[in-house]
């Protein structure tokens, strides 16, 4: 079961351009909340609240407590918009979502023991993470902040598919319900070839310039 990750947030009433430079500006990050039948709403949220919480991979994966005055949602991030160079988060989207309903949520994956694989030691074998997070459906109490990849037996040559993923009790992926094309490469181990340039055999050096010889007689 995941953790519960709460983020407080207070309800605003000015809206506009205008009103949301000014909230920046008093280090408060403009939001709103929408989903499960009922009206959106515009909040505030302290800046650095957002900017300690964005750096966790949890905060845009997991169902969060957003606390507004003291009344606590369920929701999910669903759209986020940064400065382009700033630290700074301009404006945040909050999904609402029902407990009892299944959700879609992009998870990320967590490799392990990858450096301990016979993949791993062997010299000229790349090993790529083709996929760094993988979409799950599952109801919001099982809903995992990460899914673990252990790639200790990898050996060269392997290929990992989204199919031999382990998941919680609880989760699946939507994707391998649409047929076998859509169970992709998560891993792969590939050797690659080095190509060694031939040394030149014994006289092949020489050759020109005896033939040089020959042209001036």
């Amino acid at each position: 079961m995941a953790k519960i990750h709460e983020i407080k947030a207070e309800s605003r009433k000015d809206e506009g351009k205008g009103a949301s430079r000014r909230l920046r500006r008093a280090e408060f990050v403009p939001a709103v909340v929408y989903g499960a039948g009922q009206p959106p709403e515009s909040i505030q949220i302290f800046h650095n609240t957002i900017l300690l919480a964005a750096k966790n991979e949890w905060f845009f994966s997991s169902v969060l407590d957003l606390n507004v005055d003291g009344k606590v949602q369920k929701v999910l991030v669903r759209d986020w918009q940064k400065h382009p160079f700033k630290q700074q988060m301009l404006h945040m989207d909050f999904l609402r979502i029902n407990e009892n309903e299944a959700v879609r949520v992009n998870v990320p994956l967590h490799f392990l023991n990858q450096e301990k694989s016979q993949a791993g030691k062997t010299s000229g074998v790349v090993i790529s993470h083709n996929l760094t997070e993988v979409e799950v459906s599952c109801l919001p109490k099982d809903l995992p902040e990460f899914i673990e990849l252990d790639l200790a037996d990898l050996k060269p040559g392997e290929i990992i598919h989204l199919s031999q993923l382990s998941l919680p009790k609880g989760v699946e992926i939507p994707a391998l319900h649409l047929g076998a094309d859509h169970d992709i490469a998560v891993v792969t181990a590939n050797t690659v070839k080095e190509e060694v340039e031939a040394a030149p055999a014994e006289g092949e050096a020489a050759a020109p310039a005896d033939a040089s010889k020959d042209a001036k007689k």
